[in-house]
């Protein structure tokens, strides 16, 4: 068995480019599919995964791991976030040939399941996202309390936010009184059986995320994400020591070797790989051994397309120190329109996949119908025109 071709499938879905990456073989009808999405880097990985696919045209695609180390290891550079979130796509379709070739479902070849079910969180956005300058907080807030209310109703037990103004300062005590007040506010909203989530973006530095940590500790927070900035590990550390609230990060790390150091370091009680960008599947499961050896739980960052949501939903069949995966349903209204049979999520959880591969299938035609538009600009400046962290 040969691969004969690789190539990939761009979907504009709003504020993102999903690219699908297809990996074809001489074996008629045998192909596998991966997600390499990375927001406002599409041209990038785009040319990032031309340039590793001829290294692997005309190997067999059954030697995964082989063919893993000539991606990664045939170059005299090291594949930086472009180039990895490339070779995690072409990687996931390697495995769903294999798991189809073998005739089960992927998550058999990676030791079978060690769960029935996986819990699921959703993204509420932003309490600071929505409406006019003119909004209010309390307006804002109750916007953010009845998408809440309606995820709630949909099932979801656990549910995340961002808490920062991106227009203000986060070193400001204002700022930080008002995340309190959106956390508050939720918190009342949806009762104690609900967890809630924040995420900071890693906008703080130590002595900021400290203070949040302070002022949001009273309401029992499943984690708070991403206080700083993963390029000082040091600082997450140091906010990780002091916390009285779970610390997770990692989703923007790659490599098996970043979240050594951040292990190494005890910089967070729960990382997050992105299973699209860190490298792919089996780098996932090494980072997650690693994880488990420090006492360490794991919560895939997801917020990819659906074929990078099947992916994580078959890791977190197979990880012992798994804790709760992201879910995103309702970023375009014809998401599940690209895929065959899309995830089902019943009262907040996913059931086992039990189709052969990853499970998923991509729509082309549906496909063709959303073509490559440029991201929506990222750009944020802060009250004062400085330039802010996304």
């Amino acid at each position: 068995m040969k691969i004969t071709r690789i190539s990939p499938v761009v979907v504009n879905a709003r504020v993102r480019n999903w690219i699908f990456v297809k990996v074809e073989t001489d074996v008629a009808g045998l192909h596998g599919w991966g997600e390499a999405t990375l927001e406002w880097k599409t041209r990038s990985v785009l040319g990032a995964i031309d340039d590793v696919s001829r290294f692997v045209l005309g190997e067999d695609p059954r030697r995964i791991q082989h063919l893993w180390q000539i991606m990664t290891r045939q170059y005299f550079w090291p594949a930086g976030i472009e180039g990895m979130t490339a070779i995690s796509g072409i990687e996931h379709a390697l495995w769903d040939i294999k798991s189809k070739w073998l005739n089960v479902p992927l998550y058999e070849l990676l030791g079978g399941r060690v769960r029935d079910r996986l819990r699921v969180y959703t993204h509420l956005g932003g309490v600071f996202d929505a409406g006019g300058t003119e909004m209010g907080l309390t307006a804002r807030c109750e916007q953010l309390v009845d998408r809440a209310l309606a995820c709630k109703q949909a099932g979801y037990t656990a549910l995340k936010f961002m808490g920062l103004p991106r227009m203000a300062r986060t070193d400001h005590v204002q700022t930080i009184r008002q995340a309190e007040c959106a956390v508050r506010a939720l918190r009342e909203a949806v009762g104690s059986e609900t967890d809630l989530m924040v995420d900071l973006l890693g906008r703080c530095w130590p002595a900021t995320a400290l203070q949040v940590c302070r002022v949001l500790e009273p309401y029992e927070l499943l984690f708070l994400e991403e206080p700083c900035s993963t390029k000082d590990i040091e600082a997450t550390a140091q906010v990780t020591q002091a916390s009285r609230i779970p610390i997770a990060t990692g989703e923007r790390l790659v490599g098996l070797h970043s979240f050594r150091d951040l292990l190494e370091k005890r910089a967070c009680h729960i990382v997050q790989p992105d299973l699209t960008h860190c490298g792919g599947l089996w780098e996932a499961a090494k980072i997650a051994s690693l994880a488990e050896t420090y006492s360490v739980d794991v919560a895939p960052h997801t917020p990819s397309g659906p074929v990078g949501a099947a992916v994580a939903t078959h890791f977190g069949f197979v990880t012992p120190n798994w804790l709760i995966q992201e879910a995103v349903q309702s970023d375009v209204p014809w998401r599940d329109d690209i895929v065959d049979e899309p995830l089902t999520i019943k009262d907040g959880h996913i059931g086992p996949p039990t189709r052969v591969g990853l499970g998923v299938e991509i729509n082309e035609d549906e496909a063709k119908k959303y073509p490559f538009q440029p991201d929506i600009d990222a750009r944020h400046f802060l009250y004062d025109g400085s330039v802010g962290e996304w």
